[in-house]
């Protein structure tokens, strides 16, 4: 009998502690991936060269573990099969954005949560770095880079960026 005394008594102190122990925030990621579209074929509205749709998949392999919530993309052929092989693989629909006015765009993007890609251009990705907060790094190469992966972590305070590479590496020219 008094060991089940001792039991209860033990439980209810338990229960009071936990009660007054303040509540903690429990921190929710909220990470951002910005890409330039993979290698184009040339004319209008291009879709995607064969060592664009490898880039693709490669960009799928490397986020397909990452916990994708949401993907965005312009309304081009080339960043819609860009984010191809991640949508089909996540699972997730690819929501198409306005690039003309990325300071907008960048507002409805930090007021979201979750770990979100977006799919641009070479004169798009590096100004919408910068309006989320993180280093635009040099212009893009327009004619070869299509390497370059933006990570961006509003998680915090304060943004969090670096950039990353994937696939068949960039060579600036000398």
């Amino acid at each position: 009998m008094i060991s089940v005394l001792l039991a209860l008594a033990l439980c209810a102190c338990a229960q009071l502690n936990h009660a007054a122990a303040p509540e903690r925030a429990i921190a929710t990621e909220h990470e951002i991936y910005l890409v330039r579209h993979a290698e184009k074929q040339t004319g209008d509205n291009p879709a995607l060269t064969d060592a664009g749709q490898t880039r693709a998949n490669t960009l799928a392999d490397l986020l397909s573990d990452k916990g994708l919530t949401e993907i965005y993309s312009t309304d081009y052929k080339r960043t819609l099969q860009t984010a191809a092989p991640i949508a089909e693989r996540t699972r997730l629909e690819v929501k198409l954005y306005d690039a003309s006015d990325l300071e907008a765009f960048a507002e409805v993007l930090k007021a979201k949560q979750g770990v979100i890609l977006v799919v641009g251009h070479s004169n798009t990705t590096p100004p919408l770095a910068a309006a989320l907060g993180g280093a635009p790094g040099t212009p893009i190469d327009e004619s070869t880079e299509y390497d370059r992966l933006y990570v961006i972590d509003l998680t915090g305070v304060e943004p969090v960026s670096r950039i990353e590479r994937f696939g068949v590496r960039y060579q600036a020219a000398e």
